[in-house]
């Protein structure tokens, strides 16, 4: 992720995006865990999913929306905190078999609140 670094994404575990069938998924990095609505839609850069979420980071409520494009086996994307940060972000997958993805990301700046 462009704002967070390694070990703030993986505060509580892996950091992970997952998108499944029905137009749902979830995210959790550091201390934010989010449930997603997602939509396909058509980009220059062919299918993109949008989403919005909701959820909490750490006992706070949070919430925004984001979009993400698969490019070369991986997601490219970003998240847009409602009237707070944005990062972009890049996912490579943990195996095959399942849909979950695993942030992958260079040292950043620590989360500001």
């Amino acid at each position: 992720m462009e704002v967070w670094d390694q070990e703030f994404i993986d505060l509580e575990g892996p950091g992970h995006i997952t998108f499944a069938k029905g137009g749902n998924g979830s995210f959790h990095f550091g201390a934010v865990e989010c449930q997603l609505d997602c939509r396909l839609a058509e980009s220059p850069d062919g299918q993109r999913v949008e989403f919005s979420f909701s959820g909490h980071d750490d006992m706070d409520p949070t919430s925004g929306r984001g979009s993400a494009t698969l490019k070369n086996g991986e997601l490219h994307g970003h998240i847009y905190f409602h009237l707070g940060d944005d990062s972009s972000f890049r996912a490579v997958p943990t195996a095959r078999s399942n849909r979950t993805v695993e942030t992958d990301a260079p040292r950043a700046a620590r989360r500001s609140r």
